[in-house]
C-alpha cells in the first residue's frame, strides 16, 4: 500500500513518486480506454451479490464506460451499487475506489457512498476472474441536472475543498496506476487531434495544449500533490439533502490538488460575459476553505482550458473507436467546447488581478457552510 504525500509537501517530491510522464505510462492508460466496456455475459450479477454479500433484490444494468455497474433495490428499501469486472487491472482501481470511499466515512462538509463489506469483511472481492464491491447509492440529484445558481456553485466549490482536504492524509493503494486523465499524460494527447473535425474547436485546443506544454506543465511540480478525485464533473457531484455528495472516484490518483478544482470549475464555464464564465462562483467557494497560492492563481486558467482540451481530444478519439456509444462517450464534450471558447482569450496575466478582487467579493457575499443543501 502507497501512502499519498503530505498535503502540504512539496510538489516537486510528488511528482518524483509519479511515473505519468512516461511514454510508457502513456501507452498503458491509452490502452486501457482502448478496450470496449467489460461485460461478464451471461450476467451473474445476482449470484456475486448473494454469494458475497448474502443479499438479492431487484437489479438494472447502468450505462458505463468500463466496468459494469448495477443498480440494486433491497426488499427493505435500501438502494444500492454493484461493480464488477473481468479486467485485470479493475482490482487495482477498485481497490483505490472502495478504500477511498471508506476512508471518506464521517468526513464533514460533503457525503459519499458507503460501502458494504463482504460476508468475510472484505471491502472488494474477487473469484474467477472477476472483481468487484458493493456501495450504497446517493439519494439526490446530479449537479448536471441542477440550475447552477451562483450560490449552489459556491458550496459545491467549498464541499470539492473539504473533499481535497479529507482525501489528502489517506493511506490509499495503487494510487500510481495508468490513467490516461492523469495531467502527466495531456502533452502526448494531442497525438488525437486528428479525430477531432476542422475548426475553432481544433484550433483552440492546440492553443491550450500549447499553453499547458509551454507554461503550465514546468511548473506543476511547485504545486501541492495529493491523492485527488480527479473527476469532480457535474454528473459525479450530487445535491442531496445531507450536503452535497461525490460519486465515482474510478479516476482518482496522486497529483496536483489544484487539479480537482481545475475539472470542476472547467465544467461550469457557461456564461460569456463574466470573467471566467461563471466558474469564479465554484473556485470562491473552493478558495473560502483552502486559500489559492499566488502560483494556482496563476495557473487555474490554463489548467482549466488544459482540461476542456483532454476531455475533447479522449473523448473524440473514443467516440472514434467505439462509434455505437459516442452520444455516451461525448456526454461532456459540448460543455467543454462551449467553455473552452468562452476562456480562449483569458490569460492570467490579464485576469489574475481581477480574478483576485471577484473571489474576494464573492467570498464576501457567499461565506462557506459545511453542507450544500
Amino acid at each position: 500500500m502507497e501512502n499519498c504525500t503530505d498535503p502540504d509537501a512539496a510538489g516537486r517530491q510528488g511528482q518524483a513518486q509519479q511515473p505519468a510522464t512516461t511514454q510508457t505510462y502513456f501507452e498503458a492508460a491509452s490502452a486501457i480506454l482502448a478496450l470496449p466496456s467489460g461485460t461478464m455475459e451471461p450476467d451473474i450479477s445476482a449470484e456475486l451479490l448473494q454469494r458475497h454479500f448474502g443479499l438479492s433484490g431487484k437489479l438494472e444494468i447502468l450505462s458505463s464506460e468500463v466496468e459494469r455497474t448495477v443498480a440494486v433495490d433491497l426488499a427493505d428499501g435500501r438502494r444500492l451499487i454493484l461493480k464488477t469486472s473481468t479486467r485485470p487491472e479493475a482490482r487495482d482501481s477498485f481497490a483505490f475506489q472502495a478504500e477511498a470511499i471508506a476512508g471518506l466515512r464521517g468526513a464533514a462538509g460533503f457525503v459519499v457512498p458507503d460501502i458494504l463489506p463482504t460476508l468475510g469483511g472484505s471491502l472488494t472481492f474477487a473469484e474467477d476472474g472477476i472483481c468487484g464491491y458493493l456501495q450504497t447509492r446517493l439519494d439526490g440529484v446530479a449537479l448536471h441536472q441542477m440550475q447552477a445558481t451562483p450560490d449552489l456553485l459556491f458550496r459545491t466549490g467549498s464541499a470539492l475543498a473539504r473533499l481535497d482536504l479529507a482525501l489528502a492524509p489517506l493511506p490509499l493503494p495503487a494510487t500510481n496506476r495508468p490513467i490516461l486523465w492523469h495531467v502527466g499524460c495531456w502533452p502526448r494527447l494531442m497525438n488525437y487531434a486528428k479525430h477531432l473535425p476542422p475548426g475553432p474547436v481544433a484550433v483552440q485546443v492546440a492553443d491550450a495544449m500549447k499553453d499547458y506544454v509551454e507554461t503550465i506543465a514546468p511548473q506543476t511540480g511547485d504545486l501541492v500533490w495529493q491523492v485527488t478525485h480527479n473527476d469532480p464533473s457535474p454528473f459525479n457531484m450530487m445535491v442531496t439533502d445531507q450536503a452535497l455528495g461525490f460519486i465515482d472516484f474510478g479516476d482518482g490518483c496522486h497529483s496536483p490538488r489544484l487539479q480537482d478544482l481545475a475539472i470542476a470549475a472547467s465544467h461550469v464555464v457557461t456564461d460569456p460575459d463574466l470573467l471566467l464564465g461563471g466558474a469564479e462562483y465554484l473556485i470562491a467557494g473552493y478558495a473560502s476553505v483552502l486559500p489559492l497560492t499566488a502560483l494556482e492563481e496563476s495557473l487555474i486558467i490554463g489548467l482549466m482550458r488544459a482540461r476542456q482540451s483532454a476531455l475533447i481530444l479522449i473523448n473524440y478519439w473514443r467516440a472514434h473507436l467505439f462509434p455505437d456509444d459516442a452520444a455516451y462517450i461525448k456526454k461532456n464534450v459540448q460543455r467543454a467546447e462551449n467553455g473552452l471558447a468562452i476562456l480562449a482569450s483569458r490569460t492570467a496575466p490579464s485576469c489574475r488581478p481581477a480574478m483576485q478582487t471577484a473571489l474576494a467579493t464573492l467570498q464576501s457575499q457567499y461565506p462557506s457552510r459545511p453542507s450544500a443543501k
